[in-house]
């Protein structure tokens, strides 16, 4: 994807003292996570729109930075800024966290069987998401859950998280970190940024990220159907 530069591009657009707003919600249990709104510039909304990825198939897939246009990869320049890191971690009790790998993967599509109940694999130190669709409908399915069980998407600790531009959370993963979504079919544009706890599982993630974006490109109506039906309960451990 090419694009002519911009003064978007070269401006701030995830600045973390944004985490101060009156209206951020941090909470330690029954695990930690933190909810801010309004993180990013609306001036920027048209250009992030433009420059994000036009994936054909639904899912997460590893960032590449040809794939984004100007203001994306500047947008992920400064999510991956140390600084970022620091802001995060010291809201989640956890020090020094941009010693860690960072993976970024992006997501412009889902499918039903997406959103099951789970805790992120034990690689994880800590999750974060920024949303960017410019709106959302009425409605509860695709918005993000925080939980207090892996068999209830209805038992929620905080009020659910509409996938809106700007909207950011992020949580430390935890044996009890719950969360998921009601099932969603269609656009639901996100970035991801995972703080891991090795190189080696960085390079594992990546690959495996390449290989299914491959595969989705061959067999995308077969992931497609596979969880079409799913209980709004479903769930997996990782």
């Amino acid at each position: 994807m090419s694009a002519a530069p911009s003064a978007i591009a070269s401006s701030t657009l995830f600045d973390p003292s944004r985490l101060d707003r009156a209206d951020t919600l941090v909470c330690a249990t029954p695990f930690h996570f933190l909810v801010a709104r309004e993180q990013l510039p609306g001036d920027a909304a048209a250009e992030l729109d433009r420059d994000f990825p036009k994936y054909p198939s639904a899912g997460f897939f590893p960032y590449e930075e040809k794939d984004c246009g100007p203001s994306v990869n500047a947008l992920i320049r400064q999510l991956t800024d140390p600084a970022v890191a620091s802001a995060v971690g010291a809201r989640l009790g956890i020090h020094d966290l941009g010693q860690h790998p960072t993976l970024i993967t992006l997501c412009r599509h889902l499918n039903k069987r997406h959103g099951t109940i789970h805790t992120d694999s034990r690689s994880k130190i800590a999750t974060a998401l920024l949303y960017l669709e410019p709106s959302w409908p009425d409605t509860s399915c695709g918005c993000l859950r925080f939980l207090n069980r892996i068999d209830d998407i209805d038992d929620l600790v905080a009020p659910e998280i509409k996938p809106v531009y700007g909207n950011f959370v992020v949580f430390r993963r935890a044996e009890n970190s719950f969360h998921g979504h009601l099932p969603h079919e269609g656009e639901r544009r996100v970035i991801q940024i995972a703080w891991l706890t090795s190189e080696d599982e960085k390079l594992r993630k990546t690959q495996r990220g390449k290989l299914s974006r491959a595969f989705k490109k061959l067999f995308g109506s077969l992931d497609r159907k596979f969880g079409a039906g799913r209980d709004k309960n479903a769930a997996h451990r990782d």
